[in-house]
């Protein structure tokens, strides 16, 4: 009898063990498979997300510096991101092909507009060359008489790894938020 509790002691124990390595290599930037990650790879603590992988990590960390560039340089930075080959797919609209076309119709200054988005999910393919991202966008301007406008939705983005190393966009698709609830019958004022 004895023996089976020191036994399941020694099991709880090694198990405790085992994870705080891992939790500490987790938080150095090493990963199980002997993967260093660079710093702008590091994976957030496990202890706050524990299933963050590096690739979605990695992907995280280029729709952060995407969004940022694109705050402060407006659609010729949103532009900037794309491959030679790049698409975008706006609600409504037809799709756009090609970082040149993109170009043309990104035109937008970031005083007048202001673009975020926040990814929620994301995933890198096995061989690390390839992945996506989605989530929420809001767009931030003002309309002709000087009021507040912002229109919101979700987004995909699709990433590769360049031949150069670089990763670029090569699908950017969004759509509008749907209706809440409580809109959907609604008549306009007076009616």
């Amino acid at each position: 009898m004895r023996y089976g509790v020191k036994a399941t002691m020694w099991r709880g124990r090694a198990t405790a063990i085992i994870f705080i390595i891992l939790a500490g290599l987790a938080l150095a930037g090493v990963r199980a498979e002997g993967q260093v990650l660079t710093p702008s790879q590091e994976a957030p603590s496990p202890l706050v997300d524990a299933t963050m992988r590096p690739g979605k990590a990695f992907l995280f960390d280029l729709e952060a510096r995407f969004a940022k560039a694109t705050a402060d340089g407006g659609g010729k930075a949103f532009a900037s991101w794309f491959a030679e080959d790049g698409v975008t797919l706006s609600n409504g609209q037809t799709p756009v092909h090609g970082r040149d076309a993109i170009a043309k119709q990104a035109t937008w200054l970031a005083k007048d507009y202001q673009l975020q988005w926040t990814p929620t999910d994301g995933m890198m393919n096995p061989s690390g060359d390839m992945g996506y991202t989605w989530g929420h966008y809001e767009g931030h301007s003002r309309d002709a008489d000087g009021n507040s406008k912002v229109t919101m939705g979700r987004y995909l983005t699709i990433w590769r790894k360049e031949t150069d190393g670089s990763w670029k966009v090569v699908l950017d698709s969004s759509s509008d938020e749907p209706a809440g609830a409580a809109d959907c019958c609604k008549l306009p004022p007076g009616e």
